[in-house]
């Protein structure tokens, strides 16, 4: 835990150069502020979009009906809006390597801290060859066009064409991510946007192939706007969480931000916007052109994107081109995901070493801020990938990834609840919202409902698990929905029993809340922020809620 301790934040309005690049001064870990706010901006809006929105989204309607797929991505959006506010808050203060864990560790307890690190990683750590076999899975699209079983390439072959697509990226260290990532958010934001003109005209009998004509609202009477009652209803939600995971990925990128005060508040924003737009809108208009009894719904998941609700809506309404061009969005937007496995899990595993919460060598970083030890262990987990070829393979990897399950729940559920215990360290320590950098838009209230949110989400997916939808309790189908709980309980008692540590929680009272801030002159900074909000009091009344919600 000594690293910590040494860990010193240069100006952010002001950072120093540096005959190596930009890097966190007096930190063991060096890693580059390389992100810039388009960066940081266009992660927020489309980082994790990937095959959880376009083919997951598909098995949700099927099992839960076109009422539950919005109310519950709504609810689910809505926790996240609040759990990414408190996040923000705590990143724009604390823009350290590992965020996550690291506000567990310093405000809750360093036995959960340690057991949400590594819940996240080995979270992203097992997602990421499920992603590469996503992605190879769906170019079968073109090379198996018969759903035959049988595609004339090798999804073996794309599985490894994607991993070294994912390395050659990574070679390029935080800008290359960066940068990736901008463009393919880019064109799935084009895409989204495009798909909800396309699904307004195809509603309203625009389309001339579409033999349906005017449809309405005629899907949610018939088959009806819910199915399976309250367990499919429950269902949704794991499918939802899947498709936000992620969404929480601007926070981790803070330590590398070149200038988080500015950025991370903006980026935070634009998570509202991408919920209501690119998941709420879509998938309402999803609901409308394609009818929830469809058969081909109940095979949509991983990379069966034939059965993909967006592609299947193009087929409905008799368009032969843009099945293509979506899939191949698609297949983009899984290896953008791929791209964020290795960023999310190399920087959280590397912050663990670093604070001796793991092998020593992992926390090394070489001269270009690549944590080139763990990034090379992250790239051999992509090899599970060829798992999936072997006859039993499926059944491994279902067991693998009911490990990472239930990791988002946890992850954000801890975010809101450090949140909250930072707020009133803060209060304790006689500072007032207006010396933040960043205040959560719903303050500590948002944090609890936050809070609240995952874990009644966590107790639905305990009834679904339990009790699945068709059929009857199954101790193999329980621990493949929620083994990630006994496994995080496992490390958080695991910890306690090493270190000894039979106490819960920390002492408020002992902690410094200006450890590990960015800004060296807080005189200055207090100043700059006056001026800043006075600035801000003067502006009419349109431009500050522009400036609240953007």
């Amino acid at each position: 835990m000594a690293a910590y301790d040494k860990e010193k934040y240069d100006s952010d309005t002001a950072v120093p150069a540096s005959p190596i690049g930009d890097i966190e001064s007096g930190e063991t870990d060096k890693l580059h502020r390389a992100l810039k706010g388009r960066h940081m901006q266009m992660i927020a809006i489309g980082g994790s979009i990937g095959a959880g929105l376009f083919v997951g989204s598909g098995s949700a309607l099927s099992s839960g009906g076109p009422g539950s797929l919005v109310i519950d991505f709504l609810i689910i959006g809505f926790m996240l809006l609040l759990t990414v506010n408190a996040m923000g808050e705590l990143a724009a203060i604390y823009p350290v390597a590992g965020s996550f864990y690291n506000y567990s560790i310093r405000f809750i307890d360093p036995a959960w801290g340690f057991a949400m690190g590594w819940n996240y990683a080995m979270n992203w750590l097992i997602v990421l060859p499920f992603e590469l076999t996503t992605a190879g899975i769906t170019i079968a699209f073109w090379t198996d066009p018969n759903d035959t079983g049988t595609p004339s390439i090798s999804v073996g072959v794309w599985i490894t064409i994607f991993l070294v697509m994912v390395t050659a990226i990574n070679f390029f260290g935080v800008k290359g991510y960066g940068e990736v990532e901008f463009v393919l958010g880019l064109i799935k934001v084009i895409a989204i946007i495009g798909f909800i003109i396309l699904g307004i005209i195809i509603d309203c009998g625009g389309v001339p192939t579409d033999t349906r004509g005017y449809i309405g609202a005629k899907y949610w009477h018939n088959p009806g706007a819910f199915r399976n009652g309250f367990k499919g209803f429950c269902s949704v939600f794991v499918t939802a969480s899947f498709a936000f995971g992620g969404t929480e990925l601007v926070g981790l990128a803070a330590a590398e931000a070149d200038n988080p005060r500015k950025t991370i508040p903006k980026a935070t924003k634009q998570v509202f916007w991408r919920i209501s737009l690119f998941y709420v809108i879509s998938l309402f208009l999803l609901g409308l052109i394609v009818p929830s009894d469809n058969d081909s719904l109940s095979s949509a998941s991983g990379g069966n994107t034939r059965y993909s609700p967006f592609v299947l809506s193009f087929r409905l309404a008799g368009i032969k081109v843009l099945p293509s061009i979506f899939n191949a969005v698609i297949t983009l937007s899984v290896i953008s995901v791929a791209n964020s496995c290795t960023f999310a899990s190399t920087r959280t595993v590397q912050a663990l070493c670093a604070r001796g919460m793991g092998p020593s060598w992992g926390a090394k970083v070489d001269k270009k801020g690549r944590p080139w030890v763990i990034l090379i262990v992250a790239l051999l987990f992509g090899c599970l990938a060829y798992i999936n070829l072997a006859s039993s393979g499926g059944e491994v990897f279902t067991w693998l990834l009911s490990i990472s399950g239930l990791s988002n729940f946890f992850t954000w559920g801890s975010i809101c609840f450090a949140h909250i215990q930072f707020r009133r360290v803060w209060k304790m320590n006689g500072r007032t919202v207006d010396e933040l950098p960043f205040a959560a838009m719903f303050g500590t209230i948002g944090s609890w409902i936050g809070l609240g949110l995952n874990i009644l989400c966590l107790i639905a997916q305990f009834y679904v698990a339990l009790f699945p939808i068709g059929g009857k309790p199954d101790a193999k189908a329980f621990f493949e929905s929620y083994l990630a709980a006994p496994i995080v309980i496992l490390f958080f008692v695991g910890y306690k029993l090493y270190y000894r540590q039979w106490s819960l929680g920390v002492d408020l009272k002992a902690i410094n809340v200006d450890e590990g801030r960015r800004e060296i002159d807080l005189v200055a900074f207090n100043e700059e922020m006056a001026a800043e909000r006075a600035e801000k009091a003067s502006w009419p009344a349109w431009k500050r809620y522009w400036d609240f919600w953007f």
